[in-house]
């Protein structure tokens, strides 16, 4: 798919000075002649427009053409290269919640994906005055989707989903702590001291019997598509952990919250928690389950801040340490029950 500079859009976000593959020539075309040959696979050979979006995390390319849909090209750090092969899978294992790319390669991380229709975000500006209610049916859908990948978390591992399982999740925290370059050494200790709550709420959250699953770690409201009317699919997995489910609960909470205020947190959760209700497990329990989650998602946020932004120094990388360390303090904060 040949390309004329003038066509290209490239655009840094908050980060002018992040160095990525799309600056080598080679590479560059490597990566377009293979999305062209995606393309084309799929009967799509028009010549395109490039609008090029450039983060520490990922390269990714919007590709546009008159009387097409979009479709995207996406190319992900090492960090997070597993990306490509796990949405390659959970389009064969979960199909209904996903979108199904159009090409795949798993080694270099590169995925070509289709248009997925209306982004949430959107959707949600057009919505009428409910409180927050849009979010409950696609919590209902997430949930139902993990549910369904909990018996392939062993699998999700061998694809490099990071292992961040409650018996894994005490080590992934002492890390965390020893690793991070902004920490001082009195918050250093400090969270040394709270270990035995996380082992604690870690082992409380394990005899509830609900099985880790695939956490995608920054379910906002850009995560997920509504293409029709009650449907919902999610894509995005780029900060994806093997977890306990509920761990999933942090980012959406957070974000309805900003949105609509915290009233709405306890409605929300039991809606997340609808699919979750035949486990044996009494509401009161199943609340309590997701209060410890919601906690220990900021384990999971810390790491992949620390994943995306490896090292210490100047830029994104203090950016990601930083980002990492608040995480972390905010992991044994203060907060009421229904999170």
């Amino acid at each position: 798919m040949g390309q004329d500079a003038s066509a290209v859009t490239v655009e840094r976000g908050r980060y002018p000075d992040t160095v990525t593959p799309w600056e080598e020539p080679a590479w560059r075309g490597a990566a377009l002649q293979w999305a062209g040959r995606g393309l084309a696979a799929h009967g799509l050979t028009t010549r395109r427009r490039l609008t090029v979006r450039l983060r520490p995390w990922s390269v990714l390319v919007q590709m546009t053409a008159d009387r097409e849909p979009d479709v995207w090209f996406k190319a992900n750090p090492a960090a997070s290269a597993f990306e490509a092969g796990l949405t390659e899978a959970l389009a064969g294992w979960v199909p209904g919640h996903v979108l199904h790319p159009l090409a795949v390669d798993a080694a270099r991380g590169w995925s070509l994906l289709p248009h997925g229709g209306t982004l949430f975000r959107d959707a949600l500006r057009h919505e009428s005055a409910g409180g927050g209610r849009a979010w409950e049916e696609p919590l209902r859908q997430y949930a139902s989707m993990q549910r369904a990948l909990a018996a392939r978390a062993g699998e999700l591992v061998r694809l490099g989903v990071p292992d961040a399982r409650l018996a894994a999740l005490p080590l992934v925290f002492d890390r965390l702590v020893e690793e991070n370059a902004t920490l001082g050494h009195a918050t250093r200790t400090a969270l040394r001291a709270q270990r035995p709550r996380l082992t604690d709420w870690c082992d409380e959250l394990a005899a509830s019997g609900i099985p880790d699953s695939l956490d995608h770690n920054d379910l906002h409201d850009g995560q997920f598509f509504a293409p029709g009317p009650g449907r919902f699919t999610f894509f995005d997995w780029g900060d994806a952990a093997v977890s306990h489910p509920f761990c999933s609960l942090l980012v959406p909470l957070s974000t309805a919250a900003e949105q609509y205020g915290r009233q709405v947190l306890p409605r929300l959760r039991d809606a997340y928690l609808d699919p979750w209700t035949d486990t044996g497990l009494t509401p009161v329990e199943l609340r309590r389950a997701a209060s410890l989650a919601g906690r220990l998602g900021a384990v999971g946020r810390a790491c992949s801040w620390g994943r995306l932004f490896p090292g210490a120094g100047d830029g994104p990388t203090a950016t990601g340490d930083a980002e990492s360390a608040r995480w972390l303090r905010e992991l044994f904060a203060q907060k009421p029950d229904h999170l």
